[in-house]
This record gives C-alpha cells, structure tokens and sequence, in this order.
C-alpha cells in the first residue's frame, strides 16, 4: 500500500454523521421559461452604492435553471462547499502553482465532483454524466469532501504542499461530524462520484504536445518581450470539453484583416492606451487594467464563496453555483485556445513594432512600445481572460435568474462591487486594451465565447431532477 493510501485509509477513520436526514415535505412550483441573453454594456459600477449599466431583470426559471426557494434534501451544513472551493483554488493555483490557463480545468473537475456528489443525495438537480445510487443514509456534506479530497489528491498528491493542504481541510470536514452510517456512505458516494470524473477525464488531451507550428509572418504571434517564453497550452486546445460538443463548437470567425480600417482603428486605440509609458489612459483606467490583471482564479472564486454565503444559499445550490460557473470557465478556455491555436494572431506589441510590415497605411511603428503589463505566451485572438468573464457572468446570472449578481471582487490592487454583470464585462474587455496586450476585437470575441458557451452548458446542464 502506498503513503497515499495509507493516509486516506487513515483519514476514514475520522468519519461522522450527518446533522440530520429529514426531508422536506414540498418543492416549490416553478415557471418554465427561457432566460434571455443579456449584452455587456459600458460602464462599471465600482462600489457598493452605485449602480451599473441596465436595470434590474429578475427572470423566470428556465427548466431548472434558476434557484430553488425551498429546499427538498438532508440537512447538511453548506459552508462544506465553500471551504473546498477555496482549498481548491488553493492547492491548484498556489501549492501547485499551476500555470493560469491550465487552473479552469482541474478546477471544473473537482467541482463537477462534487456537484454530483452533493444533488446525487439531494436529488435537487439532475446528475452529471453520472446515474450513480448513494446509500440511504448518505450525508451530502460528507461525500462533498470525500469527492473534493479524491479528486484533487489524484491530480496534485505529488506536491508536499498540497498533500499538507488536503490533509488538514479533509480532517477538518470529517472530524466535524458525528461517527455512523450517515457520514461513511456519504464517504463512500463522495469517493464514488470523484472516480467518476477521473474516469471521464482519463483520456481527455490533457498532455499534448506544446509545440506552436505556424511559420513566421507579418500578423503571426511569436514569443514575446522580455521572457521571449515558448507558446503554453496548446494542449488546450485539444483536450476534450466538460460539456459542449467540441473545442471548436464556439470558434468565432478571423479577426479583422491587418489592412482593413477596423484593424486600424483597434491598433490604434492599443497603442494609445495600452503602453506602459506615455500613454493616454487615465489613472482609473490604469487601476482598471491592473484590477483585471489580478483577480483570476482566487478573487474570482472568493467573491462568488461570498455571494453564496450572503445568498443564504443550502449545500445543493452552492454546489450547483460552484459547478455551473467553473465547468462553463473550463470549457470556454478550451474553446479560447482552439482560437488561439488556428488564428494565431500576433500581441499587440509586435503588431506595433513591426507595423511597417502589415500592408496597413493607417498604422504607424513604435519599435519601442511596451504593454503595461507582460504579455502571456499565447497569441492574442482571443482572449483568455474575457473568455471567463463572460462565461463566469453568464453562468451566474442563469444559475441566479436575474442579471444582478452582486459580486464583490476584492484583488491586491482594489475592491470593486458590480450590481449587474454588464458593467464586469465592459470593465473587462476595456482592461485588456488598457493593459497593452489584446486588440479590442480579441476581447469582444471572446466575451461572446464565453457567453455562448455558459448558455449551451445551462440549456442542457444543472437542471431541476
């Protein structure tokens, strides 16, 4: 037996009941209807007590798709969610040190985990991809930790740090509940629902080669200043969705041709805006651009642990919360690299150093031009970071049923509070042109992406059971 065994095996000794097995005796009747899809708009709210762009839309449930008023499963305490969510992020982004893009999937995985885990029990919301029996007496905040704790031991048990992170949160989770029945088969279903998942991912692309095979031209990414690093995450690109069809189901169409007036005036606006010295950008939209640059994955996620908490949601809607918003990130960046992979599309700072070469008389060189921030190895069309805002702020106004989605986003570098999700958007696509290092027409593609897939995913995911 191996040390990985032993200290599960030791850790199931420290097993406990749930707080109780009574169901409700009614579900409240919902309305079928579908959610309308919403556009970003330009302005941000950027406090409590201001307001963002549109008006409060509160929308009818479609097939399942919004939250349920009464709950219909054991009681179980919810906040068992949000503290793997964080250990999660934790393990995944700092133990591991997992290279930003490839934090969405792993991240998806564990909360598919125990997405299943947890309504498998509760039978609030349909399985996903899964038809697994718990036992009766199995405890959802139980078999929550079991599955996040399996999941995320097979894929980081080789990091000292995070077997000590793991080892902690698990003995914290199951040491709080009472030793019988109820806890171990929530143990057993919790480990049961994560094989799952690995199972399904076993074979999914993740290890592909990272090779970036598009000969050199005018218009075509290469490595860029200062680290000059080797293209990431073209693996992405060929790894299998959580949900939609495939990587290129959402593959918007070619940017703008380099000789056209729109990719004139785009160069424009990045050059002006965007450079690290001299620019035109005002001191809030230098604070916008740097804000944007440091709130994935962890403030991202703090700020949805924290609407859960004020939401008063139960343990099957944070687990639904949870999985709908990070499934539908994992599969837009697999969709955003499939983009990245077949346009290829140089960053703005060679698109402005070597303007001379691409057959545009409206666009003029600056061979010195710097972003305001590095530029990450990958090409620029499309976004990666405009590809999770918009499928974060779609998922969550499906998963709530209304465009308000009172997150509050707290980074190193400002809090902020948006009232409604168009206001993230546009502060999103805005940051990244004001950042040096995205054309604004690689942010608007890829917000739609990420709309268009969050939408696919709720059309036929997280249902009502």
């Amino acid at each position: 037996m191996d040390r990985k065994t032993d200290r599960r095996a030791a850790l199931k000794l420290l097993t406990a009941a749930p707080l109780g097995l009574a169901l409700s005796a009614a579900l409240a009747h919902e309305a079928v209807a579908q959610t309308p899809r919403g556009t970003f708009g330009a302005r941000a709210a950027t406090g409590p007590g201001e307001t963002g762009a549109g008006s409060w839309k509160t929308w009818p449930s479609s097939s399942g798709n919004g939250l349920r008023s009464v709950a219909a499963q054991p009681a179980a305490d919810p906040n068992v969610v949000n503290d793997w969510n964080a250990t999660a992020v934790n393990v995944i982004a700092t133990d591991a040190a997992t290279p930003a893009a490839e934090v969405a999937p792993y991240l998806g995985f564990v909360q598919a985990a125990v997405y299943n885990a947890v309504v498998g029990i509760t039978r609030r919301y349909s399985l996903y991809k899964s038809n697994a029996q718990p036992g009766p007496m199995a405890s959802p905040q139980a078999a929550a930790a079991a599955a996040a704790h399996r999941v995320l031991m097979t894929y980081y048990g080789h990091v000292p740090a995070a077997v000590t992170r793991l080892t902690d949160a698990y003995t914290a989770s199951i040491g709080a509940l009472p030793n019988d029945p109820s806890t171990t088969q929530g143990i057993q279903y919790g480990r049961q629902t994560a094989e799952r998942i690995i199972a399904l991912r076993a074979e999914d692309g993740r290890y592909g080669p990272n090779t970036f095979d598009m000969p050199p031209a005018p218009g075509v990414w290469r490595p860029t200043p200062p680290a000059n690093a080797p293209f990431f995450g073209k693996f992405l690109c060929e790894t299998t969705p959580m949900m939609i069809e495939s990587p290129s189901q959402f593959r918007p169409g070619p940017p703008p041709d380099m000789a056209s007036a729109e990719y004139a005036t785009d160069f424009q606006e990045v050059k002006a805006f965007g450079a690290k010295e001299g620019s035109a950008r005002t001191p809030l939209q230098t604070e916008t651009a740097l804000f944007a640059a440091s709130i994935v994955p962890g403030p991202l996620q703090a700020a949805l642990r924290d609407l859960a908490v004020r939401r008063e949601m139960d343990i099957s809607d944070r687990a639904r919360l949870f999985a709908a918003v990070s499934m539908s990130i994992a599969d837009t960046t697999i969709t955003v690299w499939d983009s990245k992979v077949h346009y290829g599309i140089w960053r703005p700072i060679h698109a402005i150093r070597l303007a001379d070469e691409d057959g545009n008389p409206a666009t003029a060189a600056d061979p010195t031009f710097e972003p305001l921030i590095p530029n990450p190895p990958y090409p620029d069309y499309t976004s990666g970071f405009n590809g999770v805002i918009g499928s974060l702020t779609r998922a969550l106004t499906r998963v709530l049923g209304t465009d308000r989605i009172d997150l509050t986003i707290s980074s190193p570098v400002t809090t902020r509070y948006y009232e409604f999700a168009d206001p993230l958007c546009a502060d999103a696509v805005d940051a990244r042109v004001w950042a040096g290092i995205h054309f604004r027409f690689a942010d608007v593609a890829s917000m739609a992406q990420g709309q268009q897939v969050a939408d696919w995913a709720m059309d036929r995911y997280f249902k009502l059971a």
